[in-house]
């Protein structure tokens, strides 16, 4: 195993710039998540890591050992680096242990103990070495590819939309044979993936790759609580932005009077509310005598069996809707009016800019609601 490291990495095709100045690093024996929307450059940074075509600028260094350059191109087949591609691509006319030892010197294929240790590693053991790619479930036929890789004893693998295709249930069961496969074997490893939820759960780190830029790389804790703009924002999760204004450690918007994740700065702002940050309360279960300033008509609801996502129109600025979160079995129906209390402390961005900090402006008028806090 060994860490990976690219500088200033840049790529295009013609007069389309498809990579800009990229630099990222994965420590050795971790796994860290490339997110992005389709067309942001995931899939190109993995054809130039893995050596599949040629960096048009910076350098990319495996266990220390330079693999691309303006001058150096190693070869694919020479850099010990093994590729999950979608959908596993797996040759049809070998079998499966066939495939998993297609890398290996003819010895160890002949031998196929190498074969059997990593399909027990992925979770599928011997039984599997003779069946046909055809008698695999989807699946097991990721597992399988994912063995083909590591079999060679790479230092590094390269997850390319891995789990992609497969439904719900298998997606998290893969994933997680996956995990503890390259735990096990202590590999290296770079994922991209346009699912949130896929990078968030998989990735020591996530880097968040938009037009060909790294906007942002931190643990996904820091990802989800402390996006880097109201773009990835929206990105990493669902996410409410209201108009405000901040003065300090607070923020003044159609929630009221809010508390600041990072203080600082003065002026108008783009304000950040995750939708499970929204409780809702009935009028019944606050009592008749409450003097509830931030009520909302529930316009509808989406339910997802653990949580159910409603929509909300906030009663004195109609104008403004939003999402709240909520685990709560007996959600609020449509048509109901609920007073709305936020938990914890909202992101503010610039307005109508997504820089990572606040700038200061000129004061704007603010707004007075206050939350009543339960």
């Amino acid at each position: 195993m060994a860490e990976l490291s690219c500088q200033d990495v840049g790529k295009a095709y013609g007069a389309r710039t498809v990579l800009r100045d990229v630099d990222l690093f994965v420590p050795e024996g971790t796994l860290t998540a490339i997110l992005g929307a389709s067309g942001s450059g995931k899939t190109t940074l993995l054809r130039v890591i893995m050596g599949f075509i040629e960096t048009d600028a910076g350098t990319v260094t495996v266990g220390g050992l330079v693999v691309a350059d303006a001058r150096v191109h190693v070869p694919s087949h020479k850099r010990a680096i093994g590729y999950v591609a979608q959908e596993g691509a797996l040759f049809p006319h070998l079998r499966a242990g066939e495939n998993v030892g297609f890398g290996l010197p003819r010895s160890e294929r002949r031998r196929s103990v190498r074969v059997a240790e990593v399909l027990e590693l992925v979770g599928l053991g011997e039984s599997y070495v003779g069946r046909r790619v055809q008698e695999l479930s989807g699946g097991e036929q990721r597992r399988v590819a994912l063995a083909r890789a590591l079999a060679p004893r790479p230092r590094l693998v390269l997850l390319d939309e891995p789990f992609s295709g497969l439904d719900a249930g298998l997606r998290v069961e893969t994933r997680e044979a996956v995990l503890r496969a390259l735990a096990q074997a202590g590999t290296t490893a770079l994922l991209v993936t346009h699912d949130q939820a896929e990078a968030l759960s998989m990735g020591r780190e996530v880097a968040v790759l938009r037009e060909g830029r790294l906007v942002q790389r931190a643990a996904p804790a820091t990802l989800y609580r402390e996006p880097v703009d109201a773009h990835v924002a929206g990105f990493v999760g669902e996410a409410n932005l209201l108009a405000g204004n901040v003065a300090g450690d607070r923020v003044y918007c159609a929630l009221g009077e809010l508390p600041v994740r990072i203080p600082g700065g003065k002026g108008p702002v783009q304000v950040m509310v995750r939708p499970e940050q929204i409780r809702m309360v009935r009028p019944r279960e606050i009592g008749n005598g409450s003097s509830a300033t931030v009520t909302a008509d529930v316009l509808g609801h989406t339910y997802y069996g653990p949580d159910t996502v409603a929509t909300l129109r906030l009663e004195e600025h109609p104008e403004t809707l939003l999402k709240a979160r909520t685990f709560d079995a007996d959600a609020p129906a449509p048509g109901e009016l609920v007073e709305l209390h936020v938990v914890g402390p909202a992101i503010v961005f610039p307005a109508g800019d997504e820089s990572p900090r606040p700038r200061e402006t000129a004061a704007a008028p603010r707004y007075e609601i206050s939350v009543r806090r339960g």
